[in-house]
């Protein structure tokens, strides 16, 4: 009844599963992992699915690779068993995985390409992450790529390449250059959107199978929401 409930209310996309992963297009507003609202994530549903789809009995194992904040949508990779969970966290770690993300922002950035090098600092109480241009106490180097590839109506999307996992990474980096994503009024941009949302998705990952070593390509359509309609066509 979950997964039926979350495809109802979220509509919730299979991007790619075989019997060692599962990932999904996570809509926007929805949950990575539980939290303290105790509003159901989407492993709960993928859960669901697999049980329903393949007739499991008793739970279902299912290992979170990576997170995405709630504002976010996009890819969430998902491990179905133990072994895949366990070489694709060694994976992440060696930077063997690698994440494209899309951002719309509202001005267009200095450069229409670059390399962002920062140090970050989580400021816990806040739930927020803090750059600065000089490495200091606490903080940690973080770095990404950037290029332009689209505008419309005096919004830009960037193409964005992380090469850390750091908190809020993409959301504190492109706010640091005076380009706030789009909706992010937590780091400077003017006003919230209607969903709660902010116009940043995870595009595409790029990853060598943690089983059957062959390469593997996933890619996620951007929401049919808010501004990101203006870049549907482009999609």
């Amino acid at each position: 009844q979950l997964y039926n409930n979350m495809q109802q209310e979220t509509n919730i996309e299979i991007l790619f599963e075989d019997n060692h992963i599962i990932a999904v297009n996570k809509p926007a507003g929805t949950l990575s992992q539980g939290d303290i609202t105790g509003d159901d994530p989407v492993g709960e549903w993928v859960k669901q699915y697999i049980k329903e789809k393949y007739k499991k009995p008793g739970d279902v194992y299912l290992g979170l690779v990576h997170r995405l904040d709630r504002p976010t949508s996009g890819i969430l990779l998902f491990a179905r068993t133990s072994k895949a969970l366990e070489r694709l966290n060694e994976m992440l770690k060696n930077k063997k995985i690698e994440k494209t993300y899309w951002a719309l922002v509202g001005k267009k950035p200095p450069k229409e390409a670059d390399k962002l090098k920062h140090y970050l600092t989580r400021v816990e109480n806040k739930n927020i992450t803090r750059a600065s241009a000089k490495e200091v106490t606490g903080s940690k180097e973080a770095v990404l790529d950037y290029k332009l590839i689209s505008n419309v109506d005096g919004y830009f999307l960037l193409e964005v390449k992380p090469k850390n996992g750091r908190q809020h990474q993409i959301r504190v980096q492109l706010a640091a250059i005076g380009c706030p994503i789009v909706g992010d009024v937590k780091y400077g941009y003017k006003d919230p959107n209607e969903d709660l949302s902010i116009c940043l998705h995870a595009r595409m990952l790029q990853f060598i199978h943690p089983v059957k070593q062959e390469p593997i390509t996933i890619v996620a359509n951007i929401p049919n929401a808010n501004l990101w309609k203006r870049f549907y066509r482009k999609k």
